[in-house]
């Protein structure tokens, strides 16, 4: 129960917003229900399915894959689907094949692999790509500095959480210690290190 206006009106704000947020993402599902294909997206790649009529064969179909257009048809009909792509491909990277010959799975490689699409082609309806929830990504899958810094991270984390020292501080016990070793004249009894 709201105890000033103010609060009636913060209140009322938050459901007003819920409500609007769950009105564009019914209208964001209906828009990409109606769409020939379905699709999906990780950080790296995009899915495609297409379905096509029961019987279809690779060699029944146009496919077209370039680094900013997609086109998908059945020889000598109109293109299922056709268009400039929302971002650029990896195409020696990106495959189609016909599964079960009843639809067509498109793999995209992205050619920014950090970046999320709103749209697979340009003319489509878009997604909210702020409400994307990225699954888990394995450490495997990291390039390998971003891999790194993952890692000493943790190790940071997990020295931390032991009481130890982190990969930082062990290395400038690791610099002390030689330049003790390379300086056994100097007296470090009572230094102070910090």
């Amino acid at each position: 129960m709201a105890s000033t206006i103010d609060d009636y009106d913060d209140t009322l704000a938050a459901e007003e917003r819920e409500a609007c947020n769950k009105e564009l993402r019914a209208r964001e599902q209906q828009e990409q229900a109606a769409l020939p294909y379905t699709w999906t997206q990780e950080l790296g790649e995009v899915d495609v399915i297409v379905p096509v009529p029961q019987g279809t064969r690779g060699r029944d179909l146009n496919v077209v894959l370039e680094k900013k257009k997609l086109s998908l048809g059945i020889k000598g009909q109109e293109p299922i689907m056709a268009g400039e792509l929302c971002k650029e491909i990896k195409v020696e990277d990106s495959t189609w094949t016909v599964q079960d010959n009843k639809a067509v799975l498109i793999h995209l490689e992205k050619l920014n692999q950090q970046t999320w699409w709103e749209n697979v082609l340009t003319h489509h309806p878009k997604i909210d790509t702020r409400k994307i929830e990225p699954a888990n990504s394995k450490l495997s899958e990291l390039d390998t500095e971003t891999r790194g810094m993952v890692e000493k991270m943790m190790f940071d984390n997990q020295q931390k959480q032991l009481g130890k020292p982190t990969s930082d501080e062990l290395k400038k016990m690791e610099a002390l210690k030689k330049f003790q070793a390379a300086h056994p004249e100097l007296d470090f009894s009572k230094a102070k290190i910090s």
